[in-house]
């Protein structure tokens, strides 16, 4: 119970996909713009994550391992991904075509989020059980969805702010996003696996 509790408190704040490792920036910079549409991309990321994960770590262990085709691997999770990705836009169009429509390129985008495919990888490398890869892909799917809520904060409150015309759009974002991170990186050192 005790590594459980570490897995989450790690992967939400100390090694946050996002501001620590950098995986996932296209949606986290590209989305983050509004509230609503941060909330939606985090709420997506956090079923196609953690779905994913569940699915490939059954397929790893159960079907390319025992059949030594760990070759297969990264191909196998990518079309894994891909079919999540498909229902939860089908999902998506059927139930908030508002949210689909603010979502735009970006959710078709989760398939190559390299977030997702670094959490499926990771859980298997770091030979977690299936519990253990569970709350993992929870952890860092919540930690993507909070790094994200807090830009999308920043963000809103930015556009109000007067920035000098240098610094606005990108230039401002990155710097944030950098001010963020170091943030983030207050909580290295807290605790290990």
């Amino acid at each position: 119970m005790e590594k459980l509790v570490s897995i989450v408190f790690i992967y939400i704040f100390v090694e946050n996909f996002v501001l620590q490792r950098f995986f996932g920036i296209c949606p986290f910079l590209g989305v983050s713009r509004k509230m609503e549409t941060s909330t939606g991309m985090g709420m997506a990321v956090i079923f196609v994550m953690t779905i994913s994960t569940l699915v490939t770590w059954l397929v790893q262990i159960y079907i390319l391992d025992p059949f030594g085709l760990q070759y297969l691997q990264v191909v196998t999770f990518i079309l894994i991904i891909a079919g999540l990705v498909q229902m939860v836009e089908t999902m998506l169009r059927k139930v908030s075509p508002t949210l689909y429509q603010g979502l735009g390129i970006y959710l078709p985008l989760i398939t190559t989020n390299c977030a997702v495919l670094a959490v499926a990888l990771l859980a298997v490398r770091q030979e977690f059980t299936l519990v253990e890869s569970l709350v993992f892909s929870i952890a860092a799917s919540i930690g993507f969805t909070l790094a994200l809520l807090i830009m999308a904060g920043i963000r809103e409150r930015l556009e109000l702010a007067d920035i000098p015309g240098p610094m606005q759009g990108s230039a401002i974002t990155l710097v944030t996003a950098g001010i963020l991170s170091l943030a983030f990186m207050g909580f290295k050192g807290m605790l290990t696996l």
